[in-house]
């Protein structure tokens, strides 16, 4: 992947220098024509295309962004009632991750994301507790976070 990012910066240049234009939109239509030709390419060159993980990255992103979003207006709906009749506590989390940066991405996903909040990381690396505000039915919140945040770290790192 990193010798992909090279070979397109390189690219890039050749086309800034072949074109005598040294402006930043000629080396980002240099970088562009780079990425169709490493496209086109892709079956001489050992790696995966770096692009597909690129894309995965701005999907989790915008995951988070949606997850954020949605969690933010449910905690104004709580914070709004005129009984507050919620059910907090804390559970444990299993997880497929294995690196600790995987862990930690989870982890602070979690605790940036209104209404939970990541507590420890089990001595084994396979669970991390969880303080929820509201918890309805834990097995839901396992599922829901294991089918969105690590779902897309996997994706990403692997």
């Amino acid at each position: 992947m990193n010798l992909q990012i090279v070979i397109n910066i390189v690219i890039a240049l050749m086309w800034m220098f072949l074109s005598e234009s040294y402006t930043f939109s000629t080396f980002l239509v240099g970088y562009l024509l780079g990425i169709l030709l490493l496209f086109v390419l892709q079956r001489f060159i050992p790696d995966s295309f770096y692009m597909d993980r690129v894309i995965k990255v701005i999907k989790l992103i915008v995951l988070f962004i949606k997850e954020l979003t949605l969690s933010n207006i449910e905690i104004v709906k709580l914070v709004y009632k005129p009984k507050l009749d919620i059910e907090p506590g804390i559970f444990a989390l299993p997880t497929e991750l294995k690196s600790n940066w995987e862990i930690t991405l989870l982890a602070n996903l979690i605790s940036l994301t209104p209404g939970t909040l990541s507590i420890a990381v089990s001595e084994d690396n396979s669970k991390i507790y969880i303080h929820a505000i509201d918890i309805p039915d834990v097995v839901e919140s396992i599922n829901d976070i294991k089918e969105t945040f690590e779902k897309a770290i996997m994706e990403v790192t692997r």
